[in-house]
């Protein structure tokens, strides 16, 4: 095993399993947060590909170009619901739901590749599905809860989040550096007329702090640690490290702002991270992933 890769990885899931936290004490409206969090990225990751010379139209394989955009596209707005999910229910609800993307990834493979799916794939989306409905409440008489504007966000950032590792599979030739950057650049000019400036006039020294260190340390940090290790860990080791990310999220969402799920709530949680857990095979074959 590669113990500095193994470190680096960890240290990545840690940090962006902060980033519900981190991201409510900025004071800023999703948009306008994502909006810094893709330009302070961007620029950190285009001095990385300076000075790794990496950054060549030689490394840009234009067959792969749309599928970049695409991917661009996906992950912009995985980020979107994401934060919108932040805002409009608790981080540990929000991430929960959020970690059902490798359901949808099974999904999508049973559809679009023609996956054989097993008595454990089974047994995950059943995991998966009840767990969400728990999360989503019950009343005294046990009907279930189907509603929360806050859920709905969390279920379509996994969705999109799916999204990109599908279609961030699809991109193996062009530099990972340089697809990471123009992801960044793509999804900041779309993101650039739905911009409401005149919010960032109005953030204090200390939330515009929080603001920077969102964009620089979850987006562009933690994107460099998560590809300086990726090719050196085994898609096992990857996939159950991933459980570091929410982990983390709940743990600060609980200590730190207070939270308290309840009982079907926690069960919801346990019953999804099982159904993930039931997703990953021991004869995985090492695959790259996208992270958000």
């Amino acid at each position: 095993m590669h113990q500095a890769s193994l470190l680096r990885f960890a240290l990545a899931m840690a940090l962006f399993g902060s980033v519900g936290f981190f991201s409510k004490l900025t004071g800023l409206p999703y948009i306008e947060l994502i909006a810094v969090r893709l330009l302070c990225a961007a620029l950190l990751l285009f001095v990385v590909w300076l000075v790794k010379r990496e950054g060549g139209m030689d490394k840009l394989d234009r067959r792969e170009v749309g599928m970049i955009l695409l991917c661009a596209v996906a992950n912009l707005l995985n980020w979107i619901c994401l934060y919108a999910s932040f805002e409009k229910t608790s981080v540990t609800i929000a991430i929960s739901l959020y970690h059902l993307a490798p359901i949808f990834v099974l999904i999508a493979g049973r559809f679009l590749f023609r996956e054989k799916w097993t008595t454990r794939t089974f047994l995950a989306l059943s995991l998966c599905f009840i767990g969400t409905i728990s999360i989503m409440g019950l009343k005294a008489g046990g009907h279930p809860v189907l509603g929360g504007e806050g859920i709905a966000w969390g279920v379509m950032a996994a969705f999109f989040y799916a999204a990109t590792m599908l279609l961030g599979k699809s991109v193996t030739k062009s530099s990972l550096y340089l697809v990471t950057f123009l992801q960044m650049v793509i999804g900041l000019l779309i993101l650039l007329p739905f911009v409401d400036y005149t919010v960032y006039f109005s953030l204090s020294r200390e939330q515009w702090m929080y603001s920077i260190f969102t964009g620089v340390v979850h987006t562009g940090f933690v994107y460099l640690l998560f590809f300086q290790s990726l090719r050196h860990l085994t898609a096992k080791t990857i996939s159950f490290m991933v459980f570091i990310d929410p982990a983390v999220a709940i743990l600060l969402d609980i200590l730190l702002s207070g939270f308290r799920p309840d009982r079907f709530q926690w069960a919801g949680i346990i019953l999804i991270f099982a159904g993930m857990l039931a997703t990953i095979s021991p004869r995985e074959h090492k695959t790259r992933r996208m992270i958000s």
